[in-house]
Order: structure tokens, then C-alpha cells, then sequence
């Protein structure tokens, strides 16, 4: 069966505006269908590291808030702490960076909230008993949503090689130990040069896995069952994790956690296939487009949405001096990746298929 996806080209008429457009496929896409009458609706988006100047524009994000304004609902734009160690590893630095990059009540009409909480550990288990995930890690504030709109940028990844949809929504809605999770394969470790003593590891290590020695925390990793508890808590960077869970393996992870944030719960997605950087916007810098801008896509299906966004980005030729990848783009940038086991696993789940129908928009 075909799930249905709409598209919307950037090339408009004089007369247009980008964001009457938006609105104009989110509406033909069905957005209206979606009860959200004193509905909490978190609309999960990725709000850029400052330097990054690839991230979407907070503009898109007010017309958004408007259309569920309108329909009754109470939007907040959010997003969870990182894992890795930048500005937004913690809600306050966070909440400054997004500030930064134009994500304020003052431009979008509603609240930030870093759904993770303070320190990346506010999170909420949710059952899912899939291959890898047994209960996924969710931000809480995203979890306790009534309704959930993501807002994804498109652009490649150097350990996942695509990201869409479904990062956004798995990767981006874990808290830190959930991203711990999806991320290694293994134990986190101390970096002794960082420790500084304060205990706050062994205060909150619930399997009594930490120990110390001369003032320096220690890791024993046959009692740490891995639940990344001890990231969050720590200060000052002191606790870090091997980033080696294989992109296979990463991918099928992120779509698990992804099938724990919708589920059961009205869900609508937006792509934006607009500056497709060849990395995430994790990263501080962002390098030239691959391709030319290309349109909007919207539907209630993240898996067929992604993949309806990575075939018209691999029909588009590559440019500003990126080889030709003959179709496959994502790959030829990160060869080491396997974005495709994402989706697949995605639609052996049930979070949605790679089937569908693209329906043009004008």
C-alpha cells in the first residue's frame, strides 16, 4: 500500500510567498485533519549550533505555529540535549543557542522548551520491545506531547549518511542516555584529565558500577549496564562514549526510537530540501549545498517522506564541485554509511513504507 506524500517546488511566481506555500502543501497534505483543539503539540525541530548557518529559518517554523494556532492547539518548538560536548549539551546553553539562531517567542510566536530538561536526564521510558530497543529514552517534554510535528532540514551525516525525518524524530527526541544508546554499542569511560571529584557520577549511578580512587571517578564496565545516566549528571565532560555502533545498526536504532515517539499519538511531517549540506547541523561550520534548492514535502508517513526526499535529491544533479554519485548521493559522501537501513527497518516495524505517492502542489 502507498502512503502519500506532497511536494511543493521553491519556484514561485511573483506574486508568492514561501511560507503561503508552506501552509498551502501543509494544508493539502492534511494537517487540518489532526484534532488539536487544547492539544499540547511539540513541534520537533533542530534549532542549529551556532555557526551553522544551514539549519532552517525560524520563519518557517512561526507559519507553522499559526496553522496550529488557528486549529486550537498550543504549540512549543523543541528539541533534546546533545550527547557530544558543544552549546547545546544542557537546556541553558541550549535555550541560548537556539535563542541565537532566531528561535524566541519574539520570532516564532511560541515557547522553546529543551524537552531532556536541564541536564539531558528529565526523560520518559517508553515500551517498544523492538530487535534493539527495549524502552526508548524520550525527552519528556516530547513524550507528555499530545500531538507531534516535525520540522526536518534534510542534509547528510557522517555516521547515519541521511538525515530526515526519521533522525530528527528518533535521534533528535532521545535524551542523552538515550542518544548514549542509539549512539555505542558499549560503556561509557571516565577521562581522568576531566574528572574533578565532585561524586555527582556516583550519587547517580543506580547499578553502583562507579567507584573512586585518588579523587578520579572509575568506570567498571561488568556492573554499568549502559544507561548513560552518569553522561547527564557529569559537569564538566568528564564522561564520554566510544562513538562505534555501526551505521547499520545506528539507522535501525533511530528508526526504533522514532516508532517510540509517535506512538500512538496523532504525527505530521514536514521535510525542507533546502541547503543540503553534506553533514549534520551538529556541526558549528556547514559546507555549500549539494544541490540546488529543490521544495517542501509533507505527510502523515515519515518513512515514505524520507524516501520520496532522498530520490528527488538523488534525480537532482550534484553541485559546487561534488562528484557525480550516479543516484546515489548520500552514499558517494559518506561511503562508510548505510542510510537506506533506516527506512527499511522502519517499514519492517510499522512506523510507516517506502511506497508512496507524490502528489505536486502548486
Amino acid at each position: 500500500m502507498e502512503s502519500k506524500v506532497y511536494f511543493t517546488s521553491m519556484k514561485i511566481s511573483h506574486h508568492e510567498s514561501l511560507l503561503d506555500r508552506l501552509e498551502k502543501l501543509t494544508k493539502a497534505a492534511g494537517i487540518e485533519q489532526i484534532d488539536f483543539q487544547n492539544k499540547f503539540v511539540a513541534i520537533k525541530i533542530h534549532f542549529g549550533e551556532p555557526g551553522n548557518l544551514a539549519y532552517l529559518r525560524p520563519n518557517y517554523a512561526r507559519r507553522i505555529v499559526s496553522i496550529v494556532k488557528s486549529l486550537g492547539g498550543k504549540p512549543f518548538l523543541t528539541d533534546c540535549n546533545t550527547l557530544y560536548v558543544g552549546r547545546r549539551k544542557n537546556a541553558l546553553d541550549h535555550l541560548s543557542s537556539a535563542f541565537e539562531n532566531g528561535y524566541n517567542y519574539f520570532q516564532t510566536d511560541c515557547h522553546t522548551i529543551i524537552a531532556d530538561g536541564l541536564r539531558g536526564t528529565d526523560e520518559a521510558e517508553i515500551v517498544i520491545n523492538k530487535e534493539f530497543v527495549k524502552s526508548a529514552k524520550i525527552g519528556r517534554a516530547i513524550a507528555d506531547a499530545d500531538i507531534i510535528i516535525s520540522m526536518s532540514h534534510v542534509k547528510g551525516h557522517g555516521l547515519a549518511g541521511f538525515g530526515g525525518a526519521l533522525k530528527n524524530l528518533g535521534m533528535g527526541s532521545g535524551s542523552r542516555a538515550g542518544k548514549h544508546e542509539m549512539h555505542s554499542s558499549g560503556k561509557p569511560f571516565i577521562r581522568e584529565d576531566k574528572c574533578k571529584g565532585c561524586m555527582m557520577c556516583i550519587k547517580n549511578c543506580a547499578a553502583g558500577a562507579i567507584t573512586m580512587t585518588d579523587k578520579k571517578s572509575k568506570i567498571n564496565p561488568d556492573l554499568c549496564v549502559g544507561c548513560g545516566r552518569c553522561i547527564g549528571v557529569c559537569s564538566f565532560d568528564a564522561i564520554r562514549v566510544d562513538w562505534n555502533e555501526s551505521s547499520v545498526n545506528l539507522n535501525k536504532k533511530i528508526a526504533e526510537y522514532a516508532f517510540a515517539v509517535v506512538l500512538d499519538k496523532p504525527a505530521f511531517h514536514i521535510n525542507f530540501i533546502i541547503d543540503v549540506s553534506p553533514d549534520c547541523d551538529c556541526d558549528a561550520t556547514n559546507n555549500v549545498p549539494i544541490i540546488a534548492n529543490i521544495g517542501f514535502l509533507a505527510s502523515f508517513d515519515p518513512v515514505a517522506l524520507d524516501k520520496a526526499s532522498v530520490d528527488l535529491i538523488n534525480q537532482a544533479p550534484m553541485i559546487n564541485g561534488y562528484e557525480d554519485s550516479k543516484n546515489n548521493h548520500f552514499t558517494a559522501l559518506n561511503p562508510n554509511t548505510t542510510w537506506d537501513a533506516g527506512l527499511k527497518h522502519g517499514e519492517k516495524i510499522g512506523l510507516g513504507t517506502m511506497n508512496y505517492q507524490l502528489i505536486e502542489v502548486k
